[in-house]
């Protein structure tokens, strides 16, 4: 189980740093390609919707057929995309690239189900904080190295070079052992009736509607934002986009094992705080502590995952997985079209909305959340 947990991660780790160097630099080259502030939104609202009609299927899947086939096919699925937006030379190509790459998202759901299957006697919160870590380690280098290519020789490079480091992160997440399928049989046991229809996760998905929509929002357009806005180069740009990773890092140890929901308000106030310094910071060094702390959207996403698995039984935890990520996919869907809008009526306004939303749903957290808030680790947690 040891073995395989530090295989997810180097893999994760390489993937991390192939993904970086393209991954927060799209809406940059989508405008390259010709598309203005509301097409990005539009294009990324697309994306999303791949990325969530992907997340159920995938945690259906992973219960059924297991976890190790799952993620082989996302890495596989996923190296091919970057390929195809490597050689994309137009506006509809690259976006046919990045969506098949944004479908391969379904990896979350098997992924977090192998790695909570994996964990010993972590707390579930503390093994997906932890490896989301992971993944953020490699992610610091990915867009440094990513700014630079992209400033020196095109943005088209990146996804290239991207593409070999997948190459390698593939060879390894092959390496995996495989899981046992677990053999409880959901229908009979009434697990979907009592678990996934209930009230009560079906309020708990309403929330986490609700606060990653309010995360999201000020993200999309920002790299956009401090390039047009604040006249930013692709290389400093590049060192923004690894502060944001380096912040998930900083934050998935600081807050991984803690209550979940009180981490899930502190990533809230992180972020929140990271609208401030970008829309009232007017040099670099507020800029790069902006990114530092946007980097608790990706904490609250883990932790969201995390309070899930708190409500289910352990044969549909694939299922269960899949219908948060989806949820989250959904904010990304409609969060960007917001974005968009707001953007091409006053840019600086994707950040005061943003914080304003994220206030409102801190105290939406601390009213319903079904974890109540403790400075004592919840035992799901």
């Amino acid at each position: 189980m040891k073995r395989d947990l530090i295989l997810v991660a180097i893999a994760l780790c390489t993937w991390g740093f192939g993904e970086g160097m393209f991954i927060l630099f799209q809406p940059l080259y989508l405008e390259e390609l010709g598309a203005d502030p509301l097409m990005i939104g539009v294009i990324i609202s697309g994306i999303g919707i791949a990325m969530t009609f992907s997340h159920i299927p995938a945690g259906y899947l992973a219960d059924k057929i297991g976890r190790r086939p799952m993620l082989r096919a996302a890495w596989l699925l996923g190296t091919s995309a970057a390929l195809t937006m490597a050689i994309s030379n137009s506006l509809p190509t690259f976006i046919i690239g990045s969506t098949i790459y944004a479908s391969t998202a379904f990896v979350i759901s098997p992924l977090n189900s192998y790695i909570t299957a994996a964990r010993g006697k972590m707390g579930v919160g503390r093994v997906l904080t932890l490896i989301s870590a992971a993944y953020n380690i490699g992610a610091i280098g990915g867009p440094i190295i990513g700014g630079w290519i992209g400033e020196q020789f095109g943005l088209r490079y990146n996804f290239l070079i991207a593409a070999i480091f997948f190459i390698i992160s593939t060879a390894i997440i092959f390496n995996i052992a495989p899981q046992p399928v677990e053999r409880q049989v959901t229908a009979k046991s009434g697990a979907l009736n009592r678990h996934i229809f209930s009230k009560r996760y079906i309020s708990y998905l309403l929330l986490v509607f609700f606060v990653m929509f309010s995360l999201y929002l000020p993200q999309p357009l920002s790299q956009n934002y401090v390039q047009n806005e604040r006249n930013l180069d692709l290389s400093n740009i590049g060192y923004l986009i690894s502060a944001r990773s380096l912040g998930v890092v900083i934050l998935n140890l600081m807050i991984g094992s803690l209550n979940s929901t009180l981490g899930i308000i502190i990533s809230q106030l992180s972020v929140s705080l990271f609208t401030v310094f970008i829309y009232l910071g007017g040099s670099m060094p507020f800029y790069l502590i902006g990114y530092l702390l946007m980097g608790g959207y990706q904490t609250a996403r883990s932790l969201t995952s995390a309070q899930a698995r708190s409500l289910v039984d352990a044969p549909i935890m694939g299922i269960s997985y899949g219908i948060v990520e989806a949820v989250n996919s959904t904010a990304i869907i409609v969060a960007p079209l917001l974005a968009g809008v707001l953007y091409t009526y006053n840019p600086d306004s994707i950040y005061w909305v943003g914080f304003i939303l994220i206030i409102i749903t801190i105290l939406i957290t601390i009213a319903f959340s079904p974890i109540k808030i403790s400075l004592q680790k919840n035992a799901m947690d």
